[in-house]
C-alpha cells in the first residue's frame, strides 16, 4: 500500500487528510505536537484497517523528522509527504509593525525550515518511489497582501518558492503547492479570533488534494478549490 507522512495530523486539515487518505487504503505516519488529539486522530483512522504510526513532537527537531522518515522505511516506502504543520507567528496576528521578531523566527522555522529539512530526510525514499510526491500546504496569504498577515504570508510565500525549487531540480517527483483557501480550523481562529463569518470545514477542500493524487498534474502551485472544477 501507498505511504504517506502527514505533518500537523492531529487536527484540522491534516486530520482530514489522513481520514481521507487512511480510507482509500494509505498506510500513515502522523505528526503533531499534542500527543493525546494525535492518539485519537490515530485511533479513528486505524479502524479502516490501514496501519498508522503516530509520533508527538515537533517537526523543528531534526530527530523527530528522522523518527518520522525511519517509520515510514518501516512501513516499506515513502510515496506522499505533506508538510501541513504552521505556526502563525503571533496569535492573534497583527500588523508588521507590530509583529515579533522571535515569532517571525518561529513561523519560518516551522513553515519553512523544517518543510525542507523533513523533505530533505524523505529525498531518498521519495525517489525510490514509483509515484513520489510532496505537498506543501500554503495559504492565499503568500501572494495577496492582507494586512495583519505578513509575517505567516511571508513564510508562505518562502515555502511556495522552495517548492518550484524542489520541483526543478527533482523532476521525477510531484512537487504540489496547495492553497485550501480559509477553512474553519484552530489556526485561522488562532488568527482572527474575532471573525464573524462562518469558514467551510477542511474536509470540504479534501477532494482537491485527492484529485492530485489521482491525476498527478504537472508540479506547480494549485488552489484546492480550483482542483474540483469540471475539466
Amino acid at each position: 500500500m501507498p505511504v504517506a507522512i502527514i505533518t500537523g495530523a492531529s487536527k484540522g486539515l491534516g486530520r482530514a487528510l489522513a481520514d481521507a487518505l487512511a480510507r482509500r487504503g494509505w498506510d500513515l505516519v502522523l505528526d503533531a505536537r499534542t500527543a493525546r488529539v494525535l492518539d485519537e486522530t490515530a485511533t479513528e483512522v486505524r479502524t479502516y484497517g490501514t496501519r498508522v504510526a503516530a509520533f508527538a513532537g515537533d517537526v523543528t527537531d531534526a530527530g523527530h523528522r528522522a523518527e518520522l522518515v525511519a517509520a515510514a522505511a518501516e512501513l516499506g516506502a515513502l510515496d506522499l509527504v505533506v508538510s501541513n504543520a504552521s505556526a502563525l507567528g503571533a496569535e492573534p496576528l497583527v500588523r508588521l509593525d507590530a509583529l515579533p521578531l522571535d515569532g517571525l523566527r518561529t513561523a519560518l522555522e516551522t513553515n519553512v525550515v523544517a518543510a525542507l529539512g523533513l523533505v530533505q530526510e524523505a529525498l531518498p525514499l521519495l525517489r525510490a518511489s514509483a509515484a513520489g510526491a510532496v505537498i506543501a500546504v500554503s495559504s492565499d496569504a503568500a501572494a495577496e497582501a492582507y494586512e495583519t498577515w505578513g509575517g505567516y504570508g511571508a513564510s508562505k510565500a518562502a515555502l511556495d518558492h522552495l517548492a518550484a525549487v524542489l520541483a526543478v531540480e527533482e523532476p521525477e517527483l510531484r512537487v504540489w503547492t496547495v492553497d485550501p483557501g480559509g477553512m474553519g480550523t484552530d489556526l485561522y481562529a488562532a488568527a482572527v479570533p474575532d471573525d464573524p463569518d462562518p469558514r467551510p470545514e477542511p474536509a470540504s477542500v479534501v477532494p482537491g488534494f485527492l484529485r492530485l493524487l489521482e491525476r498527478r498534474p504537472v508540479s506547480g502551485r494549485y488552489a484546492a478549490p480550483s482542483l474540483l472544477e469540471p475539466k
